[in-house]
């Protein structure tokens, strides 16, 4: 905002502090919460609750010397405060106190009573320009939330949220929540506050991980964390205040209280007096935590003492458009070690003119595709870290700071973190933030991601080499599942930052949207071609961990969550466990459910030509109902819009659109570039192999000896050389491995070993087919439908069924027998592998032998080094075994 434009806004709004993605901004800069509590007081003789203004007034003195910028109050204050806190430039966050320890929603009179006094002390405080936000809440006791059930407490609270918003439009409005009842869905809220106490940093920064991933793209404040200096020793308050601090602003919170600014504590009408929380003692002589605490902030955002350097590389086709906003947002990096590279992949637009304006690297190669311009960029780094970000999207200030915190804290090869659209790019882009398909990151855990978007991504330079880059075969997409799962087959992990923020800019056409979701889905399929393991039998893949992000389209639940009380209400973590969505409900989210639609829709027609098959009609409108109500419920519960921007109902309806196209185009792409359901190998089968019995047992005898897990995991990855889908059997399985080359069956295999001695083995291996569901109800429903057709003299409708489910039955005898194939000869290769490398071993040990006439002690060692020639070649767990 511009001077000129500040001058025209009321003083209030200019001073405002106002949410930003996962930060506060006060105008145009960011605002880190630098806080303390303040109270709460015995009362005076006129029930007020702070000291007088003399000693408020040298409370804050105090605060801003040592660099305090906000106080959050547990009661009203007195326009005085307010005025005192303004005069040393300091915000208050201020709570609105009532009755939450006791029934309040037993009656409506108790309800109305509540808003009605929270509205007016909303309005008592005058908007003014002190005011950080309200507070509606303060931990509402677990066992009245358990009373009442979540959702009333959350429609109670949002009922608030809305009167203070009614008072002051402008403030911004938050809860103050605390572990025992995290499963609060408060989405509604500007910012999300916690009161946490955890006294080890490991614990502190696993549990804030976790806060995080509920908050989403909100910023997340900690409204109280200290330490009792009574039971503790001011020494140890001092030492875990300072790390507390650290690992606030380090793990990406947009600030953080103490509690609390002075011993001097009362509560239920008694001074508190088997407590010292406070930096300072009632008297108020500071302590040894408001230094240690005072320094620490100094330094906020916590920059990492390790600060190397880092390789920013922008990847760019044609992206004159959006590389500007790009280019001035890397300038703004406070970050004193970075350098940029932006890599033109031969464009054809005035992108390299733009670049030139700034001082970063350019390098302009033919158009090769996304991954190889990556691949350049990262060659030509010289940084530790090779930090990617997409020529549409432009960098949090402190994006590098967080990056090299995580990685100075962590091990992992390859950390992301979010990537959230402007508020400002227009209605369409806005709903497309707001819809399916997009960037979004997938966690294992709170802190390890199965994957991170390439918009926002990073990497340890030297593993991201080890692994050869990125795949070339991904032009435009893609590229980062792959590299990511590759990252992880090493043995590393990918981690998650929820500080390291970027803003992406969203398509801002319902045609681009479109040719980027047809994209996706040609990504989709390459991925498959590479990683079949990954997807299941209709092509759909299964990520392990949880998608996280806005618009993903939710599925209809006919289970509910629960929440985990503990015995009695007694837990101190409360958390929501969710079902495991199944494949009723998991199918209809596929793109592959309009197939079943386009099915159902041909059925229905054919209704002309026996009227008995209008029958599937109501099938037909169940089947659209399902999505429709998936793409309506998704449009309220899973897209957040800022509420800067007006329109909110016509901006869903164009969401709820978004959520029914989307899983089209991806189809089209799927569809196009091969990945379909009944997806074919192209290797042709022998007539043996066709008529081969599904149940069969396959051997093999060995010369040499290997152990029945070693066996299995060679047989796996040869059948995983094939392409193949397989799975190993569980706990509880009579099986071993289990292929699935299509929708119509699985292929299991049992195997045994028979032991002769001195090393030799008869290796047995039973294979055999397990029809899948989807093979049996569509067997019999189109045999059935068959029956009933010739029966009524409908003979053209029976032939057309009759065909279809000899069909079925053709394609369940092509994957069964196909498995059969791929069971035996990998068995045989398996054994041929053995023996092959064992021979091998002994062959160059012998010529080094002989060659060189070496000592026992040098021949051992020899022997060590041609095992690790023989892994170098990928032999890895066979050479240990010929060992």
């Amino acid at each position: 905002m511009s001077k000129h434009q500040n001058a025209n806004k009321p003083l209030f709004q200019v001073n405002r502090v106002c949410v930003k993605g996962k930060f506060l901004f006060l105008g145009e800069h960011k605002f880190y919460i630098k806080g303390s509590t303040y109270g709460t007081f015995a009362p005076d003789e006129n029930e007020q609750q702070f000291p007088p203004a003399e000693i408020v007034a040298k409370d804050f003195a105090l605060m801003a010397q040592h660099g305090f910028n906000s106080v959050r109050t547990y009661t009203v204050p007195p326009k005085y405060l307010l005025d005192l806190a303004l005069e040393y430039d300091l915000k208050v966050m201020v709570g609105l106190p009532w009755e939450q320890h006791i029934t309040f929603l037993d009656t409506a009179a108790q309800k109305v009573d509540i808003l009605k006094r929270v509205k007016e002390a909303v309005l008592s405080c005058g908007q003014h320009q002190a005011i950080l936000c309200f507070t509606i809440g303060n931990e509402i006791p677990a066992p009245m939330v358990r009373w009442y059930g979540r959702k009333k407490i959350e429609k109670f609270l949002k009922q608030l949220y809305h009167a203070v918003k009614t008072a002051d439009p402008e403030s911004l409005v938050t809860y103050v929540n605390y572990p025992t009842t995290e499963y609060l869905n408060l989405s509604f809220l500007d910012f999300d506050c916690f009161n946490v106490y955890l006294e080890t940093p490991e614990k502190l920064s696993a549990y804030i991980a976790r806060l995080h991933n509920l908050s989403g793209n909100r910023p997340l404040v900690l409204a109280e964390i200290g330490l009792d200096s009574q039971r503790n020793g001011e020494e140890k308050q001092a030492e875990i205040l300072q790390w507390q601090v650290q690992t606030c602003f380090g793990s990406g919170c947009a600030g953080m209280f103490v509690f609390a600014w002075t011993d001097e504590w009362w509560r239920g009408g008694f001074e508190i007096e088997d407590w010292d929380f406070g930096l300072v003692d009632r008297q108020r002589k500071p302590k040894l935590a408001l230094l240690a605490v005072a320094e620490t902030m100094q330094a906020m955002p916590f920059i990492s003492d390790k600060m190397p350097l880092i390789s920013v590389v922008v990847c760019s086709y044609n992206g004159a458009a959006t590389i500007r906003d790009c280019m001035e947002g890397l300038q703004m990096l406070e970050y004193p070690n970075f350098e940029v590279i932006v890599v033109n992949d031969g464009s054809r637009d005035n992108l390299a003119d733009i670049v030139n304006e700034y001082p970063v690297q350019l390098i302009t190669t033919p158009n090769r595709g996304l991954s190889s311009a990556r691949n350049t960029g990262m060659y030509a780094a010289k940084g530790e870290i090779v930090a990617y970000i997409d020529d549409d999207a432009y960098p949090d200030p402190h994006w590098l700071q967080y990056l090299a915190y995580a990685y100075a804290n962590s091990k992992h090869d390859c950390i992301g973190g979010p990537n959230i659209a402007p508020y400002n790019d227009g209605r369409i882009a806005t709903c497309v933030a707001n819809a399916p398909g997009g960037p979004v990151h997938v966690l294992l855990s709170d802190e390890i991601a199965e994957h991170v978007p390439g918009c926002n991504m990073s990497f340890r330079r030297s593993a991201l080499i080890s692994i050869g880059g990125f795949d070339t075969v991904f032009r435009s997409a893609g590229d980062d599942v792959d590299v990511c799962w590759r990252i992880q087959d090493t043995g590393a992990t990918v981690g998650f930052h929820p500080g390291a923020v970027v803003w992406h800019h969203r398509r801002n056409s319902f045609k681009a949207y479109w040719k980027q979701q047809k994209g996706y889905g040609k990504a989709e399929a390459l991925l498959e071609q590479k990683w079949p393991e990954k997807y299941n039998s209709f092509g759909h893949l299964a990520w392990a961990g949880r998608i996280y992000g806005n618009g993903c389209t939710l599925p209809i639940q006919l289970q509910k969550g629960k929440v985990f009380h503990g015995t009695w209400g007694t837990a101190l973590f409360q958390s929501v466990y969710s079902p495991a969505a199944g494949m009723v409900n998991a199918f209809p989210l596929m793109p592959e459910w309009y197939l079943f639609i386009a099915l159902i829709t041909i059925t229905s027609l054919s209704g002309f030509f026996w009227p008995v098959l209008f029958w599937a009609i109501p099938f037909l409108i169940a089947a659209i109902t399902i999505v429709v109500a998936q793409a309506v419920t998704s449009s309220f519960k899973n897209a957040h819009l800022p509420p800067q921007v007006k329109g909110h109902t016509r901006l869903r309806v164009m969401i709820i659109c978004m959520h029914l196209i989307q899983p089209v185009a991806r189809l089209y792409g799927r569809l196009k570039h091969g990945l379909s359901p009944w997806k074919k190998r192209k290797e042709a089968l022998t007539w043996k192999w066709i008529f081969t019995p599904f149940a069969t047992v396959h051997t093999y005898w060995s010369e040499k000896w290997m152990g029945t897990e070693d066996w299995l995991q060679l047989i796996e990855q040869n059948l995983m050389e094939e392409k193949l889908r397989v799975t190993r059997g569980g706990d509880f399985d009579r099986w071993d491995l289990q292929t699935r080359n299509g929708i119509s069956s699985v292929n299991r295999a049992l195997l045994t070993i028979e032991e002769h001695g001195a090393g030799k083995q008869f290796v047995r291996m039973k294979t055999w087919a397990k029809p899948s569901k989807l093979f049996i109800i569509s067997f019999f429903t189109l045999g059935g439908l068959a029956c009933f057709a010739a029966v009524d003299g409908a003979l053209i409708v029976a032939s057309v069924f009759s065909f279809f489910a000899a069909l079925s039955v053709v394609e369940y005898v092509r994957e069964s027998s196909m498995a059969v194939h791929y069971f035996a000869t990998t068995l045989k290769h398996a054994g041929n592998n053995v023996n092959a490398v064992t021979e091998t071993i002994k062959m160059l040990v012998h010529e080094k032998v002989e060659r060189e006439k070496l000592n026992p002690l040098h021949v051992k060692l020899t022997r060590r080094n041609d095992l690790h020639s023989v892994k170098d070649d990928g032999d890895l767990e066979l050479a240990e075994v010929a060992k």
